[in-house]
């Protein structure tokens, strides 16, 4: 148990104990096994040995705000520089890390996992997707941040094009319904989908390109330029 010595009302600022300041990241990815998180296993104490979110210490000559650091993390460890980035929620007290009280600031991201070069970083031993759903133990509190990105995740894929984020630069709609499907976990009227999809207006097709498919050739689309998250005005 770690002790702190508290000064007295008048004391300079600079005598008070300073917390563990850092950024965790959840980031998605979605395999032909379904959505993945990303995961890095520690190679020192502390939890040496056992799996956690990707994270990393505040660098403040470095990082002009907390996204910057969090961006600067995510590209640290999956060469990914512009992925869906959203700040999930601040999480803090003095049990979490043995080394002191301590203070992080989570995030979720979504990248396409085609896009990923996986780097180990100088604190891992090892770094890989692993099915949400086979997440466990994992180190610090990141389990309880874990799941809140995955509920956060579910919950706005019901009315926003988020997923959109998850898929390669080209897909076919049939590729983007598949992926709220299986962030879902059921099945979508095609129709109906694609009708919402065609409202939302956030994918173009790409002039001359198809794709083979069993019964005809799929336009292939791109995300339309500029297009910022669109939430839907009722569930899809």
């Amino acid at each position: 148990m770690t002790c702190y010595i508290i000064p007295p009302m008048d004391a300079p600022e600079e005598t008070y104990p300073k917390p563990i300041v850092s950024v965790d990241l959840t980031i998605f990815g979605l395999t032909e096994v379904g959505l993945e998180v990303l995961l890095m296993q520690r190679g020192a104490e502390p939890f040496a040995n056992t799996w956690a979110l990707p994270g990393g210490f505040i660098h403040v000559g470095e990082d002009s705000d907390l996204e910057s650091a969090a961006r600067r993390v995510l590209y640290g460890k999956t060469g990914v520089e512009t992925p869906y980035l959203e700040q999930l929620r601040t999480i803090g007290n003095a049990a979490r890390d043995p080394r002191g009280w301590s203070l992080s600031i989570a995030y979720f991201a979504l990248i396409s996992a085609d896009n990923v070069r996986l780097r180990q970083g100088t604190n891992a031993t090892d770094v890989a997707w692993r099915p949400v759903d086979e997440a466990a133990a994992l180190a610090f509190d990141h389990m309880e941040i874990l799941r809140s990105a995955l509920t956060r995740l579910r919950n706005k894929v019901e009315y926003s094009t988020l997923p959109v984020h998850l898929l390669p630069v080209r897909f076919t709609l049939g590729e983007l319904q598949s992926v709220y499907e299986r962030i879902l976990g059921r099945r979508l009227d095609k129709s109906a989908f694609r009708k919402r999809i065609a409202e939302a207006d956030f994918v173009v097709p790409v002039a001359g390109e198809m794709r083979r498919a069993s019964n005809r050739p799929a336009q292939i689309y791109r995300v339309r330029k500029g297009h910022k998250t669109i939430f839907f005005n009722r569930t899809i």
